[in-house]
């Protein structure tokens, strides 16, 4: 689909910046526009899917060995998007065209941002 290639530089918080000024806001700025193709991909929404029970597992793996529901807390969520894109740096990771893993796993994290409601005040 119609996407550009892009650096995984999303946008620092500045001191005077509204509280939105998050790594979780630069995540669904740059990612939340490919959750208009749920529409259309039916396997995207599953894959995706995956990815964000995988974000979930992970983060409540700390809490309990088998949660029974996907919770998250913005916090948390906050810190995995900090060292998953601390690893694409390392990595020299660019956006493509397409989805890979990376790219399935930000808009995972967009869409459990927008379903928890995580950037609401």
């Amino acid at each position: 689909m119609g996407h550009y290639r892009q650096r995984m530089d999303f946008p620092p918080p500045q001191d005077d910046a509204p509280p939105l000024a998050s790594p979780l806001a630069g995540v669904v700025a740059s990612f939340m526009p490919r959750l208009a193709e749920f529409a259309f991909d039916p396997g995207l929404v599953a894959a995706v899917d995956q990815h964000a029970a995988a974000v979930c597992d992970k983060l409540n793996a700390v809490e309990a060995p088998m949660p029974a529901q996907r919770t998250v807390d913005r916090g948390d969520l906050t810190d995995y998007v900090l060292g998953f894109k601390d690893v694409l740096a390392e990595t020299g990771w660019h956006e493509p065209v397409g989805y890979d893993f990376a790219t399935l796993r930000l808009t995972a994290i967009c869409w459990l941002v927008r379903e928890k409601d995580l950037l609401a005040f």
